[in-house]
């Protein structure tokens, strides 16, 4: 395993198919733009089309050939969600990449159109849906993986099943609420690996550090938040640094399926990419099975089940 990693490592992506989400701005901006320029067909799926048009501008104005398009996805709707896989299948018949990157922190409290708490539902389950709904041509994709963006905040969550969705307003926040779906997407990765084992997919895990994106800056309702945003933007990364998990994650050839992409500095904050040792105290391989089951009745997408091995 390499010691150091940078995007000149990046190896020839041509005749790949990409989908990021959330690549609008930030750190999906940057991973699509560096997969663009090794050659991939890359799909931003975004939820605004405004912003995305300006992403593709903004691609194609420093990578003249990129190839480069938008599909609209919510993923706080999962009849988005399946209409925009819809729209993916009729276009491509494999998927060699899918980055998990898009989602929501440190919102109101609030619902999604399906009545899921709005960080879990968005940054959990609307993922694991779109990855069930493309499975089939991640699976046709010889060396094909899915990454999902996790953050250092999942040290913090902790899933309760018997309120998962924070049906009892006591002992709701923002901030456990968006660290519950951070350890959702740790969990989901752990388990999404364990039943991908042997097909020539894996799923691996991705946490970019601190990074000053838009995302954050959005989180001016969280009191103590806002407060201390500008000394968490002067220890961040910009978005390109921050990208440099998320491409490795994506990209490096010598990943084994299950790892955990992270930066290697202080506290996890900065510095090159390197592949951390899964926090066991906060994997826990019963709760991520279980997790799947609970995902799979709720989102209504099943897949890879352990008897069949396929989706049904």
């Amino acid at each position: 395993m390499k010691r150091t990693w940078a995007a000149a490592d990046i190896p020839d992506l041509s005749g790949r198919v990409a989908i990021v989400t959330g690549a609008s701005s930030g750190i999906g901006l940057e991973t699509a733009r560096e997969l663009a320029r090794r050659g991939a067909r890359v799909v931003l799926a975004c939820r605004s089309e405004d912003r995305a048009r300006a992403a593709l501008t903004s691609i194609r104005s420093e990578i003249p050939e990129a190839q480069a398009a938008f599909l609209e996805l919510d993923l706080a709707s999962l009849h988005a969600v399946r209409r925009f896989a819809e729209a993916f299948r009729g276009t491509f018949d494999r998927l060699d990449l899918l980055v998990s990157n898009a989602g929501v922190m440190l919102v109101p409290r609030g619902r999604t159109d399906d009545g899921f708490e709005m960080h879990f539902g968005t940054n959990h389950l609307g993922h694991f849906a779109l990855t069930g709904l493309l499975i089939d041509r991640l699976l046709a994709s010889p060396g094909s993986r899915v990454v999902t963006v996790t953050s250092a905040a999942h040290r913090f969550g902790r899933l309760d099943f018997a309120n998962l969705m924070f049906e009892e307003r006591r002992g709701y926040s923002r901030f456990r609420a968006y660290a519950r779906s951070k350890l959702a997407n740790l969990l989901f990765t752990y388990e999404l690996q364990r039943r991908l084992e042997g097909s020539g997919t894996i799923a691996v895990a991705a946490h970019p550090g601190g990074v000053a994106t838009d995302l954050g800056r959005r989180a001016t309702g969280h009191r103590l938040y806002r407060a201390l945003l500008p000394l968490f933007e002067w220890l961040s990364q910009s978005p390109g640094e921050g990208a440099r998990s998320v491409l490795r994650a994506a990209t490096d050839p010598d990943l084994a399926g299950g790892e955990l992409v992270a930066p290697t500095g202080i506290l996890g904050m900065w510095g090159a990419p390197g592949v951390l040792p899964w926090d066991r105290k906060r994997v826990d391989g019963q709760a991520a099975a279980r997790l799947w089951e609970i995902s799979e009745e709720l989102s209504g997408v099943r897949f890879l089940s352990d008897d069949a091995g396929s989706e049904r």
